[in-house]
């Protein structure tokens, strides 16, 4: 999985960066299948920063979320707990799909063979 900080207006140290970058990493136990991670941090008004993140996953489009707090770290949590909601989401569809599926396809398939004889 890749991950990719930047910013804009300003500059991030390279503490902040690796700050970022372990609390980002954290989305991957809820989700294996992500790909790649872009983390932009948004520093033209400096006592309210804006954290957008998009997550790109397996076989899906990006998940997006943003946030603006007092803190840095304040706006990195809420858009990890937005993007958290959408992946559970996004998984628990997936998940029940697979379950329903398989007995639609065994009573499609008795069906056909009923019709054919």
């Amino acid at each position: 999985m890749q991950i990719k900080i930047s910013a804009r207006h300003g500059h991030l140290s390279d503490a902040t960066r690796e700050k970022i970058s372990a609390k980002v990493e954290k989305l991957a136990r809820l989700f294996e299948r992500l790909l790649a991670i872009e983390v932009t941090v948004d520093l033209e008004h400096e006592q309210t920063p804006h954290v957008d993140m998009r997550v790109s996953a397996e076989h899906k489009h990006d998940f997006v979320a943003a946030e603006q707090s007092s803190s840095l770290m304040g706006a990195l949590d809420g858009v990890i707990h937005k993007l958290e909601q959408q992946l559970r989401k996004y998984k628990e569809k997936v998940q029940d799909h697979h379950r329903t599926t398989s007995p639609r396809h065994e009573t499609a398939s008795s069906e056909g063979e009923a019709g054919g004889e």
